[in-house]
């Protein structure tokens, strides 16, 4: 299992990101150190940055964004976030990273 997913509660997954807000297009971009990163094209201003990274999950593991929960780092680029989707799904999700 990568280093940036784990079992979470509930049946799902718990996945580390290093978030990069402002990119010119959003997008995962491979690993940075034990967190897959993602580029973000919303800023990171009131809440967007957050709001464009759970959307993006929920778009990439195509669950409802109301599912996808953010559980760390609100106001850090390091996020933990909790996916109804178990970490063998998301495995196979992500091989191409």
């Amino acid at each position: 299992m990568p280093v940036w997913l784990a079992a979470g509660a509930a049946n799902g997954s718990e996945i580390t990101l290093h978030v990069q807000p402002g990119a010119s297009k959003s997008g995962l971009a491979g690993l940075h150190g034990d967190a897959l990163k993602l580029r973000i094209s919303a800023r990171a201003v009131e809440g967007a940055a957050n709001a464009a990274v759970a959307e993006f999950l929920a778009d990439w593991l195509d669950v409802p964004r109301r599912d996808v929960k953010l559980l760390r780092g609100e106001k850090s680029r390091r996020k933990t976030l909790w996916a109804p989707r178990t970490p063998t799904e998301i495995v196979h999700l992500s091989a191409g990273l």
